[in-house]
């Protein structure tokens, strides 16, 4: 039968759950006064992972257009900047082994491609130096901003560090009382189908019968409607990315005033690498590695190395790759139901957004359009896991190490995709540039995010002299200007911990 779409019900909380429902209530608030439904089914049973703490600047605007006030969001989810990554130990490992990945692009992005510039003058400076003011910023333990610049604004690009649990709570409770989102404690028991495969209603055992028009499964790992209902397989990938647990613990800062990284440090280990991520009250770590590699006792001893202290780290595990469709029939998967890949680069929650704002801005109006929606939607996403799986992969390809079987394995050419081994052998005469290979719309890292890890972990690109000589003059300038930028910053801008405070205590101004 051919309905309007009119009620949809999010199945399952946290992150995924209230972002995605968040984003289509704020998107259609001005239908709901006409019948316009959105239902989140949370159980009271069941707990949310919870470690998602890194974020992309998407969740700027995505916060923005839901009407969240920053300053709030700051107060009640324990939040910090985050500028970018930091690799350490991942090229050669030894003491001085480190490259950033910043969060704004190489000034002068449109003008000139600064690497083969670079490659032949950097002047004894790293390429996000030479190119980009914010490692000079992330490494004195600076601030995006000051508490002068409006909320959602910056003097440099910045996402956000947080408490993944406590933004499951703000974000319920924004979503119920400024976006009209329906909030239901109930477990799920039956799920209903029609003949054609659509899924008609929940049967829940606190709450009775649910009824929608479509649903979205949040469910996490269990992938309650698109895997166990509807039978969508998954697509391993862990010949590509070996990593498949993960030891998390969280430990106090040295001091209330220690200096707080607005970078996620990530550090290499002899089987995978360790997340370090500051926020105002403490540190979140977690040991990510392969146990084809490492054995878990061994593993936790290195965490406990790490992190100086033989604190209980929780173990997840980590299911690498994702589902073979991710729309099908009325049920969309979002979050964890959808896929799950190491968090190297944050990619999760930033996956969350861009799925929800297609569905909320494709939202079919009635059920004979979805399966056209729903296979733009497959389509779209499929090649943006592929993306994300060759991006994580060009860190663990570039390696120089040889010191354990984990870093020979990840350099074997069987272990790499065709579409990485042929962009790479691509920047063995041309460096990335976004007039290249990066103009699709999907794309989820611009050729600037390949810059940095490439040219960060000693990538060569043949330069010819001769070509590069037409905008010699242009590039000198331009990185020159960035120096002056970076000094400029570096003497404005204030401590990272400082201006949290700031904002938990005045506000920052709203737009």
């Amino acid at each position: 039968m051919d309905r309007p779409i009119q009620h949809i019900v999010v199945v399952g909380g946290g992150t995924a759950g209230w972002l995605t429902a968040g984003v289509i209530a704020a998107r259609h608030k001005a239908r709901m006064a006409s019948g316009f439904k959105v239902t989140l089914v949370e159980s009271p049973n069941v707990a949310i992972i919870g470690v998602g703490e890194g974020t992309w600047p998407t969740m700027r605007t995505t916060l923005e257009k839901m009407g969240v006030s920053e300053t709030e969001f700051f107060r009640h989810c324990d939040t910090a900047f985050k500028q970018g990554g930091k690799f350490v130990g991942w090229t050669t490992g030894a003491p001085d082994d480190a490259y950033y990945h910043p969060l704004m692009l190489p000034h002068g992005w449109s003008q000139v491609n600064l690497v083969p510039h670079w490659l032949q003058d950097g002047r004894g400076r790293t390429f996000s130096a030479a190119v980009c003011p914010q490692e000079a910023i992330c490494e004195e333990g600076l601030a995006p901003k000051t508490i002068a610049t409006p909320e959602y604004r910056g003097l440099a690009n910045y996402a956000y560090h947080l408490d993944a649990g406590k933004f499951a709570s703000f974000m319920q409770k924004h979503c119920t009382e400024k976006l009209g989102v329906h909030h239901v404690l109930a477990d799920v028991t039956q799920v209903k189908q029609d003949e054609s495969g659509d899924i008609t209603s929940l049967v829940t055992e606190q709450a009775g019968e649910i009824t929608g028009d479509m649903f979205v499964d949040c469910t996490g790992f269990r992938a309650l409607l698109i895997e166990k209902t509807l039978g969508v397989g998954f697509k391993d990938c862990r010949d590509v990315l070996f990593c498949d647990t993960a030891l998390a613990v969280q430990v106090p800062h040295e001091s209330d005033d220690a200096p707080l990284a607005s970078q996620t440090i990530a550090t290499a280990q002899s089987s995978g690498w360790i997340w370090d991520i500051a926020l105002p009250t403490r540190r979140g770590l977690g040991y990510v590695y392969s146990s084809n590699h490492i054995d878990e006792e061994a593993a936790r001893a290195e965490l406990a190395r790490y992190a100086g202290t033989q604190a209980e780290a929780r173990k997840i595990p980590i299911r690498s790759g994702h589902r073979e469709m991710f729309w099908k029939n009325n049920c969309v998967a979002v979050g964890l139901a959808a896929g799950f890949l190491e968090p190297l680069e944050a990619s999760a929650i930033m996956l969350i957004e861009l799925s929800a704002k297609i569905i909320a801005d494709q939202l079919p109006a009635r059920r004979s359009v979805m399966d056209v929606v729903a296979r733009r939607f497959n389509e779209v996403t499929h090649y943006r896991w592929g993306r994300i799986i060759d991006f994580l992969k060009l860190h663990y390809v570039l390696t120089q190490r040889t010191d354990t079987a984990f870093w020979r394995d990840n350099i074997d050419p069987a272990s790499t995709p065709a579409r990485l081994q042929d962009l790479l052998r691509l920047w063995k005469y041309r460096a990335p540039w976004f007039l290249d290979e990066f103009d699709r719309l999907e794309e989820v890292f611009p050729a600037a995010s390949y810059q940095y890890v490439l040219y960060g972990m000693g990538f060569r690109t043949e330069v010819d002299p001769v070509e590069n000589s037409a905008d010699a003059l242009l590039a000198s300038r331009i990185m020159e200007e960035n120096a002056a930028m970076a000094q400029k910053m570096r003497a404005n801008l204030p401590k990272n911990r400082d201006l949290v405070r700031k904002i938990r205590d005045h506000g920052m101004q709203s737009i």
